[in-house]
C-alpha cells in the first residue's frame, strides 16, 4: 500500500470538506430546496464527488472537516461557491452571514480581510453596487 493511500489526497480531502461546507450552507435555512439541490449536484460533478459520497455528505454534512487551501485564489473561489448557495434566494440572513464569516476564517483569511471581503461580497451579490463599481465591472475584461 502506498503512503498516499493511507492518508488520501490532500486535494481530495479539501474537495470533500468544501463540498460538505456547501451542503451545510444550503441546510442553514431548512431542508434542501430544489434549486439548492441542482446547484449542489453541479458542484458535486465539478469536484468529482461520487454518488455514494454525495449521499453520505447529505446524511452527515459535518463528516468531512474543512481543509484550508494554500492559495488565496482558491480561498476566494470557495467563498464564492458559498455565496452562490446563500444567494440562490437573493437574501442572506444572520445565520448564513455568521457561517460565512466562520468559514472564511477556517479557510485561512485573517479576521480583518475576512470581514472586508464578506462585506463587499454581500454588497455585490445583493446588488448593492455603487455606479463606479458597476461601471468598473462592466468595462473589465
Amino acid at each position: 500500500m502506498a503512503f498516499t493511500d493511507l492518508f488520501g489526497s490532500g486535494n481530495r480531502a479539501r474537495k470533500l470538506g468544501h463540498f460538505s461546507a456547501l451542503v451545510n450552507t444550503a441546510l442553514i435555512d431548512g431542508p434542501l430546496k430544489a434549486d439548492e439541490e441542482i446547484l449542489l449536484l453541479r458542484f458535486a460533478r465539478r469536484f468529482d464527488i461520487t454518488e455514494l459520497e454525495y449521499n453520505e455528505i447529505l446524511k452527515n454534512p459535518k463528516k468531512y472537516p474543512i481543509q484550508p487551501p494554500n492559495s488565496s485564489e482558491i480561498r476566494l473561489k470557495q467563498l464564492h461557491d458559498l455565496l452562490r448557495i446563500i444567494f440562490l434566494d437573493h437574501y442572506i440572513d444572520e445565520d448564513e452571514a455568521r457561517f460565512l464569516r466562520r468559514y472564511a476564517l477556517a479557510i485561512g483569511f485573517n479576521p480583518t480581510d475576512a470581514e472586508a471581503i464578506i462585506k463587499r461580497s454581500i454588497q455585490i451579490f445583493s446588488g448593492g453596487l455603487d455606479f463606479e463599481d458597476f461601471e468598473y465591472l462592466l468595462k473589465k475584461k
